[in-house]
């Protein structure tokens, strides 16, 4: 990860304990109906009195094609998919952390898959473009997002009320390296969308893993369900606490889950396994 860029957004007060939310969602290729649900799941987790709700990758489209959300994509600070999501974090005034959005690339048939914060204003305040393109060749399974999706160079982190949280996506959750280059975060996001077959295999060990080995939170929201294109995915989004403990999952469905955030469990934790002032070997 030396090549990649890291970006850290501006500091502010912090929270110790504070309420977060995971949204499940089976996502269809109609924009206007998956923002529908998205919101009254939002206001699910609002009225659970989250204050960060994780939206999953894609949450706003899985097309019946690939190429579906290269026509859906849209340009920074300007489409009906980040009109929604800021209106919906002032409206419940929670900080989203939008799966990701179809933003444009330097490609016309490609699109930036990104993860875009937004603060209990409405304002975005951080972007993470994915750096890691699915590909998978299985029996019947073919996936190969670098078709018409353009990787992202920079790894992100962000500074919130809640703590210092890492933005990644999915395919990302594979590649450890990439979470060291975060430095040390309170919390560790990951909205995905992973297929049944390799959900089923790896995907609670892989969340479990980076939580336990970066001592920190992981929120990870996922599709889970059946899509109109045939893809199956897997769903069993969960909230992960630092000692790889599962606090709340939802293993199949649109819901939410819940769960408290405790930095100073972290610190405490860190203090008394300070495993990450033990690393000595450095990405070359």
């Amino acid at each position: 990860m030396s090549d990649k860029k890291t970006k850290k957004l501006k500091s502010t007060p912090k929270e110790d304990i504070v309420k977060v939310a995971a949204v499940q969602m089976a996502s269809s290729p109609n924009v206007a109906s998956n923002l529908v649900e998205a919101k009254r799941l939002i206001k699910m987790a609002a009225e659970q009195q989250a204050k960060l709700v994780v939206l999953p990758e894609y949450f706003c489209i899985m097309g019946i094609k690939e190429f579906d959300k290269v026509t859906a994509r849209e340009k920074p600070n300007a489409g009906p998919i980040q009109q929604f999501l800021a209106k919906t974090a002032k409206q419940y005034k929670i900080w989203i952390v939008a799966g990701t959005v179809p933003m444009e690339s330097h490609y016309a048939n490609k699109v930036r898959n990104s993860c875009l914060v937004y603060n209990d204003k409405g304002e975005q305040v951080a972007r993470y473009d994915k750096i890691h393109l699915f590909g998978l060749d299985m029996g019947t399974e073919h996936y190969h997002e670098e078709k018409t999706i353009e990787s992202g160079d920079s790894v992100v982190t962000v500074e919130t009320p809640f703590g210092r949280i890492g933005l990644s996506i999915c395919y990302d959750l594979r590649f450890p390296e990439l979470f060291r280059a975060m430095g040390e975060v309170d919390m560790i996001v990951v909205p995905s969308a992973f297929t049944e077959t390799t959900g089923k295999a790896h995907w609670e060990t892989l969340v479990r893993a980076r939580a336990i080995e970066n001592l920190c939170y992981v929120v990870a929201s996922a599709q889970g369900g059946y899509h109109l294109s045939g893809r199956e995915t897997h769903g069993n989004s969960m909230i992960v606490d630092p000692w790889g403990v599962v606090l709340d999952r939802l293993p199949r469905g649109s819901g939410v889950v819940v769960a408290n955030i405790n930095r100073n469990y972290i610190k405490n934790l860190r203090q008394s396994l300070p495993a990450l002032k033990h690393k000595t070997i450095k990405a070359i």
